[in-house]
């Protein structure tokens, strides 16, 4: 999933930066999988303060990232057939995706698989391709203030999610499926197109630039710490007594729907306005970082770069490998991490040694490339290596 370098090594940089943080989003994932969240008193632990809520999040900016850079870069698809052609490969590729996010949900893993919501994303892109970073952020900026109001105001009248992780047998109500994927669900889409138009408006920057890097990790830092201090100022300002003893309660996906209040809140996978400005800014701080380690000290990036280029198969594998194990035992996980991140790092060097994708990737990009080709031969051939979504 790397790009040739270029005269001056830059491109080969910004791709490897990108893999970087994908394997960082890979490894904090399993991380929150495996190791707890919070101790016997209650209070977050350092995996829970670090990772919680933000790998998930890195997860779905990057695939924001990974739609721009398959689909032109800096440069958008220019005209109708090249977007129809771009649009049909994302769209098998995300429903590939999501397919296999059903099955590995057959499994029974211990986790909120993502990847059905990530593969509907995919399609959520589509009309969007051929906009510019500028639209793209203002998009990013419009739905991360209005899609936590919208979806108070959906769930009203609705059960509250998460509820059970949707399957294959979910295929046989898909107004059921599209309710918990869009609203209801661990990551309801919805609110996740924030992620994902921050993704794409990067995505379509000139990543090779220092100066790109250097302002993604500034300002996703910035953002980050301005999202913390503005729920810190509205829970202080009268949420905290309004929601009383419920404001430490735990949320997966949403929020309650009974006060208002909630949408203040900034906590792992609320997806309040808060939360995802605070999350988007993290997740731009470690793709800043990432990209700025690749410039720098490559040596250092190359390794996670290898993990970061497989990540289906290894996010996939990793939930078939818990839901096996499972129950795993308190005083094992913190090994069975380590062994995780072990053979991750093993599979990736091997698969690049080989010059091989992983083998759920090359299933995927050739589907997609076999869509592509059908609505247009000629966009397929421009479409050049930058690497597709996983």
């Amino acid at each position: 999933m790397t790009e040739p370098a270029d005269r001056s090594g830059l491109r080969h940089a910004r791709i490897t930066g990108v893999d970087a943080a994908r394997a960082v989003a890979l490894v904090g994932m399993f991380a929150v999988h495996l190791l707890p969240l919070r101790d016997d008193a209650g209070a977050e632990t350092f995996t829970g303060a670090l990772a919680s809520g933000r790998a998930s999040a890195l997860f779905a900016v990057l695939a924001g990232v990974g739609v721009a850079l398959a689909t032109g870069a800096a440069t958008p698809p220019d005209g109708r057939r090249a977007h129809c052609a771009h649009g049909a490969a994302l769209l098998v590729r995300g429903l590939l995706v999501g397919l296999v996010g059903l099955v590995l949900v057959e499994f029974g893993p211990p986790v909120a698989v993502i990847l059905a919501y990530y593969g509907l994303l995919f399609a959520v892109a589509i009309p969007f391709l051929r906009l510019r970073a500028g639209p793209l952020a203002a998009l990013a900026v419009v739905c991360g203030l209005l899609t936590p109001v919208l979806s108070h105001l959906l769930r009203a009248d609705l059960p509250g999610g998460p509820g059970e992780q949707p399957g294959l047998d979910a295929i046989a109500d898909p107004a059921g499926l599209l309710t918990t994927l869009t609203l209801t669900g661990y990551y309801p889409v919805l609110t996740w197109t924030t992620y994902l138009f921050a993704g794409m408006a990067v995505g379509r920057l000139d990543l090779r630039r220092t100066r790109t890097a250097a302002l993604l990790l500034a300002g996703g830092a910035a953002l980050a710490a301005g999202a913390s201090a503005v729920s810190a100022a509205l829970l202080g300002a009268g949420g905290a007594a309004a929601l009383g003893s419920e404001l430490g309660d735990r949320r997966a996906g949403t929020v309650p729907t009974e006060s208002w209040w909630w949408l203040a809140v900034q906590a792992p996978h609320t997806g309040t306005t808060p939360d995802l400005a605070h999350t988007t800014g993290t997740a731009l701080a470690v793709l800043g970082a990432a990209l700025l380690v690749a410039r720098f000290v490559p040596a250092l990036a190359r390794p996670a770069a290898t993990v970061g280029a497989v990540p289906l198969t290894l996010y996939s594998g990793h939930a078939v490998v818990l839901a096996l194990l499972a129950p795993i035992p308190a005083a094992d996980r913190a090994a069975t991490m380590i062994v995780l991140v072990a053979v991750s790092v093993a599979v990736g060097v091997a698969l690049h040694l080989a010059g091989r994708r992983g083998p759920l990737e090359a299933v995927v990009a050739a589907a997609g490339r076999a869509a592509q080709r059908a609505v247009s031969p000629a966009a397929a051939r421009t479409a050049g290596s930058a690497p597709p979504p996983p």
